[in-house]
C-alpha cells in the first residue's frame, strides 16, 4: 500500500496543473494500491472548497475517489460516512470528527451548527452541546 497526499488527490480530481494530472493518472493505472489517511480527505475536501466549488460537486469528487478500485483510503468507513452527513448539510470537518467517533458514548462540542445537525440526523455517537 503505498500513502499519498492531499496535492496527488487534488491534482488527480481538479486538474489545474497538467503535467501533475498526467503523473497522478498514471500512478493510479499502475496496478498498485493507495491510501490516504482521514486528514489528507479532510484537507483534500477544503483544498476543493477553496476553489469555489459547490457542496454538491465536492460530494461527487469524493465519490468518484472513493470509487477507484485501488484506492483504500484508511478510516474508509468513516470517510463514507462523513460525506452522506457532508450531503445532509454538515461541515465537512465535523462530520469526519463524528464519524471517527464511533463507538463512543457521546461527542461534546461547544460548536452548535453540527449539534443541531446531528440531533435533527439521530447521528451516533451523540453529540452535546456544552
Amino acid at each position: 500500500m503505498i500513502a499519498v497526499d492531499t496535492n496527488v488527490l487534488a491534482r488527480l480530481l481538479l486538474r489545474d496543473d497538467e503535467a501533475q494530472y498526467r503523473k497522478a493518472v498514471r500512478l493510479f493505472g499502475d496496478g498498485r494500491d493507495y491510501a490516504a489517511p482521514p486528514t489528507v480527505i479532510l484537507e483534500l475536501v477544503w483544498v476543493i472548497d477553496s476553489y469555489g466549488y459547490a457542496r454538491e460537486d465536492i460530494a461527487i469528487a469524493l465519490k468518484s475517489l472513493l470509487g477507484l478500485p485501488n484506492f483504500k483510503p484508511k478510516g474508509r468507513a468513516a470517510v463514507a460516512m462523513a460525506l452522506v452527513w457532508y450531503e445532509n448539510g454538515m461541515g465537512f470537518g465535523d462530520a469526519l470528527h463524528l464519524a471517527l467517533s464511533s463507538g463512543d458514548e457521546t461527542f461534546v462540542t461547544f460548536d452548535e451548527r453540527p449539534t443541531k445537525c446531528a440531533v435533527r440526523s439521530g447521528l451516533a455517537p451523540p453529540v452535546e452541546l456544552s
